[in-house]
């Protein structure tokens, strides 16, 4: 989705309104996960994507043609690297805050593959003939403390 602006100042505003969303939404979802609780969902997290698919489009069209903001006044255009920056900070608070996420759930997923293996592995018996002989059917694996 584009932006449909008058001129450029029209544009630089409304991209700071984009921007300033942005960044606190982010801000809440950082919010979010480091209090473990689950991040954004329904309305706001389409709000975040819609608003961030928004942004990029837009920051992809004026690195195309930089005439879409000049003219601008030099205030305007200095509260957006401002607040860009903001948003930048607050995008890599994100993505750690992601990160420790994703190397906790690995680890969960890393742990139970383990102790799946361990009681499986040690689920033989020995047949007649005295030959450790394999499980006839799955095995059904218990997950417990020891994971």
């Amino acid at each position: 989705m584009a932006l449909v602006a008058d001129d450029s100042t029209h544009r630089v505003e409304q991209l700071l309104t984009i921007t300033e969303r942005l960044a606190a939404l982010v801000a809440g979802e950082t919010r979010r996960i480091d209090a473990r609780e689950p991040p954004l969902s329904g309305a706001e997290a389409e709000e975040k994507n819609r608003l961030a698919n928004a942004y990029r489009l837009e920051l992809a069209r004026i690195k195309q043609d930089r005439r879409l903001i000049e003219g601008a006044p030099p205030l305007l255009l200095t509260e957006l690297r401002s607040r860009t920056g903001v948003l930048r900070e607050r995008l890599a608070a994100h993505e750690t805050s992601l990160s420790a996420v994703k190397l906790v759930a690995e680890g969960l997923v890393q742990a139970m593959a383990e102790e799946t293996l361990r009681q499986r592995g040690s689920a033989g018996a020995y047949g007649a003939r005295g030959v450790l002989e394999a499980a006839a059917g799955p095995a059904p694996a218990i997950i417990d403390h020891t994971a």
